[in-house]
C-alpha cells in the first residue's frame, strides 16, 4: 500500500497540481456537503497517482493557540464542528477508494510543543481527554474511518512511563484504541 500525507491534496507534497483549502478554511464552511466534495476531489487526485492511503484528516481540536504543529491543519476549536467536518471529508475521500486516516490519536490539539522535535506532555485528567480530545475519534470510527495515526505524546493519565510515548504504548494503542474504543482498522504511528 502507498500512503501520502496530502491533507489539502497532493499539492501538500507536489508542485504544479491543484491545492485545496486547509482544514481551518473548511471548518468555517457551514455546508458539510462542500467539505465532502473536497474530500472526494482530494481522493480523486490521490487515486490518480496510485495513493491508497491519505494521512488525512487531522481530527485534532485546535484548543491551544500556541500549538506550533496543528493550527490551520485543524477544522477548528469546536469538537462537534471538527467531528462533522472530519466525517464529511472522510466520506468523500473514501468514496473514491482512498483510505482516510484520523490523526493524531489521542489528540494533539492542545500542545505547545512540536512533537517532531520534542515529546509534548499533556497533563489532562481522564474526563478532559474523554470529553474533548477523544470525542471526534469515537464518532469518526463509528462513521467508517479506515485508519488512525497515533501521536507521539506523553500523557501520564494514559501511560505512566514518561519515556514511553503514546505512539508505542500498549495502554494507549491496545487498551484504549483497540479494546475500549473498538477500533479495528489500520493503525499507523507518527
Amino acid at each position: 500500500l502507498i500512503g501520502m500525507d496530502a491533507e489539502w491534496g497532493v499539492a501538500m507534497r507536489l508542485d504544479s497540481v491543484q491545492a485545496f483549502p486547509w482544514n481551518m478554511t473548511l471548518g468555517a464552511i457551514q455546508d458539510d456537503k462542500l467539505v465532502q466534495a473536497v474530500g472526494y476531489r482530494i481522493g480523486e487526485q490521490a487515486k490518480r497517482l496510485g495513493i491508497h492511503i491519505n494521512f488525512a484528516p487531522s481530527v485534532d481540536i485546535n484548543t491551544n493557540p500556541d500549538n506550533p504543529i496543528i493550527g490551520n491543519r485543524s477544522f477548528g476549536e469546536n469538537k462537534i464542528n471538527v467531528t462533522d467536518k472530519s466525517i464529511a471529508f472522510t466520506k468523500g475521500m473514501q468514496s473514491e477508494g482512498v483510505l482516510a486516516n484520523a490523526k493524531h490519536f489521542p489528540g494533539h490539539g492542545d500542545t505547545a510543543t512540536d512533537s517532531h522535535l520534542k515529546l509534548p506532555v499533556l497533563t489532562f485528567n481522564r474526563q478532559r481527554l474523554d470529553s474533548v480530545e477523544l470525542y471526534p475519534y469515537k464518532r469518526v470510527f463509528d462513521a467508517g474511518m479506515a485508519s488512525v495515526m497515533t501521536a507521539h505524546l506523553s500523557i501520564p493519565v494514559l501511560e505512566s512511563n514518561p519515556k514511553l510515548p503514546t505512539s508505542l504504548s500498549p495502554s494507549v494503542v491496545t487498551d484504549l484504541l483497540k479494546e475500549k474504543l473498538g477500533f479495528l482498522g489500520l493503525i499507523f504511528t507518527d
